[in-house]
């Protein structure tokens, strides 16, 4: 099985820029897509970015064109590269791979 810890998260203003992170160890298959997730409060978990084995990338309308996801199979890690930080942004981000969530790492944007 994968274990997987998020890191990156912090409070940061509207416009600015944050790094995530998502470290997997343990049983890990490289074929299997990885994603990020946030939930902010009072609100349902949402897909946020998906990348595959290959590369292909998907994002949700909400962030497309401000936030890259990437991954380095060689490090086990994914990121998450949030740029034009928004207010609606606010949420805690979790990394899901191999049918497995991490904890997650809040992010706080402020005006």
């Amino acid at each position: 099985q994968v274990q997987l810890v998020e890191s990156g998260g912090g409070l940061v203003q509207a416009g600015g820029s944050l790094r995530l992170s998502c470290a997997a160890s343990g049983s890990i298959f490289n074929i299997y897509t990885m994603g990020w997730y946030r939930q902010a409060p009072g609100k349902q978990r949402e897909l946020v970015a998906v990348i595959t084995s290959g590369g292909s990338t998907n994002y949700a309308d909400s962030v497309k064109g401000r936030f890259t996801i990437a991954r380095d199979n060689a490090k086990n890690t994914l990121y998450l590269q949030m740029n034009s930080l928004k207010l609606e942004d606010t949420a805690v981000y979790y990394c899901y791979y191999m049918r497995t969530w991490g904890q997650g790492t809040p992010v706080t944007v402020s005006s």
